[in-house]
């Protein structure tokens, strides 16, 4: 895999990303891009197995930092209205390119946020050929208000409103660590690895708001009624972003569907277990579907409808 550093604008920010390719081809590419998951970052070392298959399989990546976060311009915000006008315009730079083909071109979304945010382009963009999407959260209250007892719920909800009061009379509001005081991070988390090269660099205090947008965050609602082929990877008894997301965004989906269900895992610890597994499926869904659209059939593959268990033999 080659890799180069490049840069576009979005919303007048410059935004850093990086652009992998296959070490010789020929011709227009195609291309998957991807906007990190929650608190992630582009050069995340957990990206990179999946980004290595893809450009073995002859395809191009594009990741970048959004506005605010890792190498990006821009006020440090958790935004998903921002992240998405983010991930268009990173669409719209592709197809500036004169190695990538503008008519092939799929999303990849892993974690949280970055899961629901490949839902929401695919429905969005029509220039999206195909998408994946890989432990998406489907509602953003429900996914807030799980990770809290019923009392701490309320007590959130209640710091939200007061902060919403200081905000209309000073203009100003609390800033909070992502992390400790939005999501609630689980036991797991506390103690995975599998994010330590980027922990060390996402932002430890942003603006409380934030909150709510996440609040108001609902890919379920792109996802209902797509028919861009949607490829979801999921995690039985998920901690962290609940399957049952997951499962509704699938069962929501309208167009070619597949889930891919890993059990006898968790959240973190599925992209090191699985992964030899999971990846070529991922692969094989955007070689099938991310094609040249000079010709554009749409129709409801039912043959793709039904469920991979990936677990013991």
């Amino acid at each position: 895999m080659k890799t180069q550093d490049v840069a576009f604008y979005s919303e007048g920010a410059r935004i850093s990303a990086l652009w992998h390719t296959p070490h010789e081809f020929e011709g227009r590419l195609r291309v998957v891009v991807q906007g990190p998951g929650w608190l992630g970052l582009k050069d995340a070392k957990l990206y990179q197995r999946y980004h290595q298959a893809l450009t073995d399989a002859g395809f191009g990546v594009l990741i970048f930092d959004y506005r605010g976060f890792g190498d990006s311009e821009g006020e440090k915000m958790i935004s998903p209205s921002r992240q998405l006008q983010d991930l268009r315009n990173a669409v719209t730079y592709l197809t500036t390119r004169d190695d990538v083909d503008a008519d092939a071109i799929g999303v990849f979304g892993s974690g949280g946020t970055g899961g629901g945010n490949a839902v929401v382009l695919a429905r969005v963009d029509p220039r999206i050929r195909a998408a994946v999407s890989q432990l998406p959260v489907a509602d953003g209250r429900d996914w807030l208000h799980r990770m809290r007892s019923e009392s701490d719920w309320l007590d959130f909800l209640g710091a939200l409103e007061q902060d919403r009061r200081d905000r209309v009379k000073t203009g100003k509001g609390r800033l909070v660590h992502p992390r400790e005081e939005i999501m609630v991070p689980t036991q797991e988390r506390r103690t995975t690895k599998v994010k330590a090269d980027v922990d060390g660099r996402i932002p430890t205090a942003v603006s409380l708001a934030a909150a709510d947008e996440i609040l108001e965050y609902r890919p379920i609602d792109a996802a209902n009624g797509l028919i861009t082929p949607l490829l979801v990877v999921a995690v039985e008894g998920d901690a962290t972003t609940p399957t049952d997301h997951a499962v509704q965004i699938y069962e929501a989906a309208r167009g070619p569907r597949k889930l891919i269900m890993q059990r006898h895992t968790t959240h973190y610890a599925a992209y090191d277990q699985y992964w030899e597994r999971v990846t070529p499926a991922i692969v094989g869904w955007f070689d099938r579907y991310v094609r040249n659209g000079n010709i554009v059939v749409s129709a409801v593959d039912r043959t793709s409808e039904y469920i991979d268990y990936l677990g013991d033999d």
